[in-house]
């Protein structure tokens, strides 16, 4: 346990002081301009009020609390009035049923870009990665609560958040590979940041952590039973403060001092850097090819099954990606990841997107047919394309507010 700990560097996206700009913020919807999606965004993200504190709750349960465009926004314009707010200390978030976030509504956007409305796409990523940089530079202390499947940008919506709550029925994982995707909402600034190659492992196989492999590598900072949890909130919901470390001896409280078992892939540690260590995709899979020969462990095999079932292009945009991500901030990492999905949902190289939902989540057939079929296939220039700035005048890249929200590594 000790290991893994101290090979991470802190992940926690503390805060620092603002600059002395002026901000504004949106303490409200715009009621005159209010459509039926936003309506339904205000049943599908809830609000519970409490002594100091406010806590918003992802509410569409039949979905796995899965993210579109309206309900990110809700969260935002939400999350800048509470920031403004003297009477609020913290924030918290959760998820209602058996799902934190399952991350974005693909099948939505799927549907979108089959009827030419690439636009609604863009304006989902725009948003979501927006969010994020909010949450990455937040000023008052958040709790997250990952009780149940975290998946995707689930993650990115949560894990920048100063304290992470998991439990023993939390189930974290980045699977866009296998939709012809790649781990976004700043997936390459959190992957890259884990102990050795782990993070080059879980966005190539999509592989998953349970809350005990979280706690071990710092994605999560507490662990409680899913049992406890409403005694947890219950104590969070009485706190009359905005100190983190009040709110740390709460959370605290009702924690448990966990371990991960001895079939936890962490203890692949050794076996993982020596695979995933390498510059290409196609001398990972070779290093897993002969590590599979030499050593006849069938964790080789399922490890190099679910690479050969997922985008051969998507591994490649993903490995660059998580690589560039351990040299960048937070806002660099979602200006980049922004372009790789206009990149991506566009279509100029490659359909894979719209192919791996189609076979994974509509018609479920679970054969995509990936165009390039295969790693040979896919050349530098393709890969090329999806980092190259500027995308044109017409697609402009992410901005951010960086002169009033302060990045950091």
């Amino acid at each position: 346990m000790q290991r893994f700990k101290s090979l991470l560097p802190q992940t926690r996206f503390s805060s620092r002081t603002l600059s002395s700009h002026p901000r504004s913020f949106s303490a409200l919807p715009n009621y005159a301009q209010r459509n039926d999606e936003e309506e339904d965004s205000q049943n599908q993200i809830l609000v519970e009020g409490r002594a100091k504190s406010r806590a918003a709750i992802l509410n569409r349960p039949a979905s796995l609390n899965a993210l579109t465009t309206s309900m990110v926004a809700r969260l935002k314009r939400l999350y800048d009035s509470w920031e403004e707010n003297s009477d609020i200390g913290f924030v918290l978030m959760k998820g209602r049923g058996s799902a934190f976030c399952s991350g974005a509504d693909v099948v939505r956007l799927y549907h979108s870009l089959n009827e030419g409305k690439a636009e609604e796409a863009k304006e989902f990523f725009k948003t979501l990665y927006s969010f994020v940089y909010l949450q990455g530079t937040y000023l008052k202390p958040h709790v997250s609560i990952l009780d149940g499947r975290t998946m995707g940008c689930g993650s990115g919506i949560s894990l920048p958040g100063m304290f992470r709550v998991v439990t023993d029925k939390t189930i974290f994982s980045h699977p866009e590979a296998q939709i012809g995707f790649h781990p976004d909402a700043g997936a390459s600034y959190l992957l890259s940041r884990l102990p050795g190659y782990l993070g080059e492992y879980l966005a190539l196989t999509g592989d998953k952590l349970n809350g005990v492999e979280m706690i071990a590598c710092n994605l999560a900072t507490h662990y409680s039973l899913n049992a406890r949890l409403a005694w947890l909130e219950e104590r969070l919901g009485k706190l009359v403060t905005d100190d983190p470390s009040v709110v740390e001896a709460s959370l605290s409280q009702y924690g448990d001092l966990v371990f991960p078992d001895r079939s936890s892939v962490l203890y692949k540690f050794d076996i993982i850097d020596r695979c995933f260590s390498h510059d290409t995709v196609e001398e990972i899979v070779e290093a897993l090819e002969k590590e599979a020969v030499e050593s006849s462990d069938e964790w080789c095999l399922t490890t190099l099954r679910k690479i050969r079932e997922a985008s051969p292009l998507s591994l490649k945009v993903i490995l660059r990606s998580i690589r560039e991500g351990r040299f960048e901030t937070l806002d660099q990492c979602l200006v980049r990841e922004y372009r790789v999905s206009v990149q991506t949902i566009s279509k100029n190289v490659s359909s894979d997107f719209v192919e791996g939902v189609r076979a994974r989540m509509v018609d479920k057939d679970f054969a995509p047919k990936w165009d390039p079929p295969t790693l040979k296939d896919v050349s530098e220039d393709m890969v090329d394309h999806y980092f190259s700035p500027p995308l044109n005048e017409l697609e402009p890249e992410l901005v951010l507010p960086t002169a009033l929200r302060e990045p950091y590594m």
